[in-house]
C-alpha cells in the first residue's frame, strides 16, 4: 500500500547539512499493525512527518497504491488517505470537539460522533461542546486527536506515542480500539510509534530506527526478543528506576 524508497531527510544549519533519516526502504501493507520504536532522537517522528508531508524529504520516493505522491502536500496526502496523530496534539481555540470531529469526517451522524467519543473515553454530554483551547488537559487532547484519526477511516493511520499523557486504563482501551480497527483490515493499516512494552508485542511487525536508519525490521516474534530488555531499561531509566507500564 505505502512504499518508501531510499527516503532521506536532512536539515541545514550554518551552511552544514545534517542527515536525520537516511535511505529508508519500507512497505506498509493493508491489514497490519506496525510498531516503530528506537532511542529518542533516532528519527521516528521525523519519518512520520515526512510520510505525512509535514516535512519535505530530501531524496527518495513515496508511493501510495503504486502512485508516486512524493511531490504532494499534506492536504493532498490527507485527501488520499493518510492520517497522523501528533505526539503533542495542536490546540484550536474557538472550535468545539464536535466541530473538529466533523471536520475530520463530515459524513458522521451525531449518533456516530457520540459513540466514537465514548470509545476513546470521552463522555459526549461533558465534551461535545468543549472548546479546543487551553482548558483541556494533555490526556484529553490525546484522546481527541486519536478520535479524529479513527473517524477518518484513513488508508494508513500513524499514531505518534498514543500512550503519552494518558492513564494506564485509557491506554489499553485506546490500543484495543486501534487493534480491532486495523488488524486484518483489508482496507487499511496503522503505525504506532511507541516505547511501550505492552503495545509493541501487539503489533504484527516491529521496526527499530536508530540514528536515522532501520536497525531491526521484521515479524514481532523475531524482533521483540532482540529489543525487549532494552525497552524495559529505557522505561526504568525514564522513571527513575521504577517501571510504571
Amino acid at each position: 500500500m505505502l512504499r518508501l524508497e531510499n527516503l532521506s531527510f536532512s536539515v541545514h544549519n550554518n551552511g552544514e547539512s545534517k542527515l536525520i533519516i537516511s535511505d529508508i526502504n519500507l512497505e506498509f501493507k493493508r491489514g497490519k499493525l506496525y510498531g516503530i520504536t528506537g532511542p529518542n532522537g533516532g528519527g521516528k517522528t521525523t519519518l512520520a512527518k515526512v510520510i505525512m508531508g509535514i516535512l519535505p524529504h530530501s531524496s527518495g520516493h513515496i508511493y501510495l497504491d503504486d502512485k508516486d505522491i512524493s511531490l504532494t502536500n499534506i492536504t493532498e496526502r490527507a485527501n488520499l488517505g493518510l492520517a497522523y496523530a501528533f505526539q503533542h496534539p495542536p490546540r484550536f481555540k474557538g472550535l468545539t470537539i464536535e466541530d473538529l470531529v466533523k471536520i475530520a469526517q463530515p459524513k458522521l451522524s451525531n449518533l456516530s460522533v457520540r459513540k466514537k467519543m465514548r470509545d476513546v473515553g470521552l463522555c459526549p454530554e461533558d465534551y461535545l461542546e468543549r472548546d479546543m483551547g487551553s482548558a483541556l488537559s494533555g490526556g484529553e487532547m490525546k484522546r481527541i486527536e486519536i478520535l479524529q484519526v479513527l473517524a477518518r477511516n484513513a488508508k494508513l493511520a500513524i499514531f505518534d506515542e498514543p500512550e503519552a499523557g494518558v492513564d494506564l486504563w485509557t491506554i489499553q482501551r485506546l490500543v484495543d480500539i486501534i487493534v480491532s480497527k486495523y488488524h486484518n483490515n483489508p482496507e487499511a493499516a496503522a503505525v504506532l510509534i511507541t516505547h511501550n512494552r505492552n503495545i509493541l508485542p501487539m503489533c504484527d511487525e516491529i521496526l527499530v530506527i536508530e540514528e536515522g536508519r532501520i536497525k531491526h525490521q521484521g515479524q514481532r516474534d523475531l524482533v521483540w526478543p532482540l529489543i525487549r530488555d532494552d525497552i524495559i531499561c529505557q522505561v526504568q531509566d525514564t522513571c527513575g528506576g521504577e517501571e510504571i507500564i
